[in-house]
């Protein structure tokens, strides 16, 4: 063989290898993705109604503003004037 011939057997070669490798990993990405999606919609089924979502926004809504108030505290700490 010339060694025209055996560089384009190898570029050859080494495509349809990155194409094999390449569709495979799209294809375990869709599944993935698939595996992921059920997982949400039995979570979402499971839960039921979300009547316990008002304690946990009232909560959190809680958390934001002691953080608030933490970061106006240091920011009154940085600018140097006594609370």
């Amino acid at each position: 063989m010339s060694e025209l011939s055996i560089t384009l057997v190898s570029g050859a070669t080494a495509l349809a290898a990155i194409a094999i490798v390449a569709l495979a990993a799209l294809r375990g990405w869709g599944q993935w993705v698939a595996l992921r999606r059920h997982e949400l919609d039995r979570h979402a089924v499971a839960s039921g109604p979300h009547d316990d979502a008002l304690p946990s926004n009232t909560a959190s809504r809680i958390d934001i503003a002691d953080l608030r108030e933490r970061v106006r505290k240091l920011e009154a700490i940085a600018a140097g004037v006594d609370l």
